[in-house]
């Protein structure tokens, strides 16, 4: 009897060991364009992959995609050409800084923005055929409160805002916020201050959204921390590099590797929440798969 229990033992630390690792999701988004998101995006998955991780950057913003642009990748094709059935997602990927594979998007193709929901759906559920070596995906999603954006925020498990010192950016980050929490049930969001002129500049943005988030909602907000204005960081657009790659000492390369460093601590997944998300077959075979500390 002793010796059957080994056994099943055994074959529960084996099938925990061959368990696919579950993926953290980090999604990146705005209420409002011109506030810096995709930089953030692209700085990010760079800090995050310069850490020893291994990071897949997705282009969400499917109908006015720059990733691409920005680190000046040659792309012959895109998710266009997978929703048509002409390749596979992995036959997109191209290769990135730092290791980071990127999932490149349309730029101006308008059929690319409007998705059904049922297309939306598909193209989350086509990165569990993915390989297992990821441990990050970040998803740089459109700006406003799109169907797209709506469904890659709620597949991901953590939703970065993007915001700067205007109104308008504030106002809109605020209704996204709103629209995610009380139409879709997305509780926890982290609040990141772009582009300010101080640390006390970016506190004072999250509070004036934490305020009113405090006050009308049912939502957590976490701040992330800032991004300083940096005239390298636009002369890094400018050579159509990450700004962590090209200029490692700079203030907002710093300030993007202390945020690598929170986001890498953040808990990973253990099970899916009873939604479509991305990579929630792993989600499932970590949560029913034998605890092998737990094993006599």
């Amino acid at each position: 009897m002793l010796g059957g229990e080994r056994g099943v033992d055994q074959a529960a630390g084996l099938r925990r060991l061959m368990a696919p690792r579950p993926v953290r999701v980090i999604a990146v988004t705005s209420g409002k364009g011109g506030v810096g998101k995709t930089n953030v995006s692209v700085n990010l998955s760079v800090a995050l992959a310069q850490a020893g991780r291994e990071v897949m950057l997705l282009d969400a913003d499917l109908g006015l995609a720059n990733v691409d642009v920005l680190l000046g990748l040659q792309v012959r094709r895109n998710l266009s050409h997978v929703l048509e059935g002409g390749c596979t997602l992995e036959e997109v990927i191209v290769p990135g800084p730092a290791g980071v594979r990127i999932v490149p998007a349309a730029s101006g193709v308008a059929r690319m923005a409007g998705l059904s929901t049922a297309e939306h759906a598909g193209l989350i559920r086509a990165f569990s055929e993915l390989g297992d070596s990821l441990d990050v995906l970040v998803v740089d999603t459109a700006a406003g409160i799109s169907d797209s954006v709506i469904a890659f925020t709620k597949a991901a498990q953590e939703v970065i805002v993007v915001v700067c010192d205007e109104p308008a950016s504030i106002t809109d980050a605020y209704a996204m916020i709103k629209v995610l929490n009380r139409e879709h049930g997305l509780e926890r969001f982290h609040v990141l201050a772009n582009m300010v002129r101080s640390a006390q500049e970016g506190h004072e943005l999250y509070r004036k959204i934490a305020a009113v988030t405090g006050r009308f909602l049912e939502a957590t907000l976490h701040f992330m921390g800032v991004v300083p204005y940096d005239e390298q960081l636009r002369k890094a657009v400018q050579r159509q590099k990450a700004v962590v790659e090209a200029y490692p000492r700079s203030r907002a390369a710093l300030a993007f590797k202390n945020l690598a460093q929170k986001a890498d601590n953040w808990p990973v997944p253990r099970q899916p929440r009873g939604h479509l998300e991305f990579f929630v077959e792993r989600l499932l075979a970590a949560g029913t798969a034998p605890d092998l500390e737990a094993a006599p």
